[in-house]
């Protein structure tokens, strides 16, 4: 099967093709040609499988030119990591056609995303937050859209945003179409879907172990003081003698760990940077930007800003703490499991993260390798 087959017009097909991209992924095969027959649709599909194209390219279609000033389309995403990539992505396949586009979230200047919106707009992405802010002092109509897309919506409830999510829809018309993603299935998700959508068409293509069968796992026990002198060990000499680490992506539960662990590494010789919700909006970009030319070693972040990161090639990920959810420890591991590549997890437990690791692989239904954990120098760096 080729983007042919699916039903979309040419200009998109091209658009696709001249991004190397020939055979849809299975999100794709099996949410496009619903969504361009005007179905409800609730995915089951995880960050790295093709996702955003599956909602965006039958968008740009049905949307066809521009028209009017209020947009006719709605995407809602969790983080504005994620909505800055969401627009990153229509603006690629949408080379050929004449919408605009626009993103509005919060952590940065009101005005830009304001004068964009008064300039008109076909297709709106945003965070709940902002959006509606704008909205109710009458700078964003959402009377006329007919399309509506609610990413990562279990990261959405995760996050708090379940009656943001309801405050929203009631600003939306009734007629439209309802598109919904998301990891995982828990029972608030379904009750959220049975709320939004219509006879829903369903796809559930990545099941939650997928990613996890492409992804090497390995722990180490470490006492809680001691992490960050194994981590700069690992990082210097690699897991099991592969070498020395040159890139990772480092996730704390916490800001202020995520600040204290890269103010660390950096006092250890390892270039890095934390990324979290306190951050500005250019410092996120800038440290991602850093990370992706190389000129970082470490990415230090908590789960939420790790959302809605593209990161092609990341060669490890690091659980320096252990997460307080079981799925959230799959979206972790998922990033270094992109696309169909396959990915390598370090996890650094405490004799307090046990009982998170026990419920981590009850969920998994596999259980995580320890390894011996090796002979580390304990420095001074703060």
């Amino acid at each position: 099967m080729n983007f042919n087959d699916l039903g979309l017009e040419p200009e998109l097909v091209s658009a696709v093709a001249a991004h190397g991209y020939t055979t849809p992924t299975p999100i794709q095969a099996g949410a496009i040609p619903p969504v361009l027959a005007g179905r409800d649709l609730l995915a089951g599909a995880q960050t790295g499988t093709g996702k955003t194209a599956a909602f965006v390219l039958p968008l740009l279609q049905l949307l066809g030119a521009a028209e009017g000033r209020a947009p006719r389309a709605l995407v809602l995403a969790p983080t504005r990591e994620l909505a800055a990539q969401i627009l990153e992505s229509v603006r690629v396949y949408g080379v050929n056609k004449r919408l605009r586009a626009r993103v509005i979230f919060g952590g940065v200047g009101e005005q830009p995303q304001i004068d964009g919106l008064k300039t008109g707009c076909d297709l709106l992405i945003a965070t709940p937050g902002r959006l509606l802010d704008l909205a109710e002092r009458g700078f964003a109509n959402l009377s006329e859209v007919r399309h509506f897309v609610l990413d990562e919506a279990d990261r959405m409830l995760d996050m708090g945003f379940i009656h943001d999510i309801k405050r929203v829809i009631r600003r939306l018309p009734g007629k439209r179409q309802n598109l919904m993603f998301s990891a995982t299935y828990t029972p608030d998700i379904r009750t959220l879907a049975a709320r939004i959508l219509v006879n829903p068409a369903q796809v559930e293509v990545t099941p939650p172990n997928s990613t996890v069968e492409r992804v090497t796992q390995l722990a180490y026990r470490v006492a809680k003081d001691d992490k960050r002198h194994l981590l700069v060990h690992l990082f210097e000499n690699g897991a099991n003698g592969e070498g020395p680490w040159y890139q990772a992506l480092v996730f704390t539960r916490t800001k202020h760990g995520a600040n204290r662990l890269s103010q660390q590494l950096e006092r250890a010789g390892i270039r890095s940077a934390a990324i979290h919700g306190n951050k500005s909006q250019a410092a996120r970009t800038r440290a991602l930007a850093d990370f992706k030319a190389g000129k970082l070693a470490a990415l230090v972040a908590t789960e939420v800003a790790s959302r809605g990161l593209d990161i092609r090639e990341l060669p490890q990920v690091v659980n320096y703490e252990l997460p307080n959810v079981p799925e959230d420890y799959v979206h972790r591991i998922g990033r270094t499991a992109r696309a169909g590549n396959d990915g390598h997890a370090v996890s650094l437990v405490s004799a307090d993260e046990a009982p998170l690791l026990r419920d981590i692989e009850k969920t998994m239904r596999q259980s995580v390798p320890f390894a011996p954990t090796p002979d580390f120098a304990r420095r001074r760096f703060g």
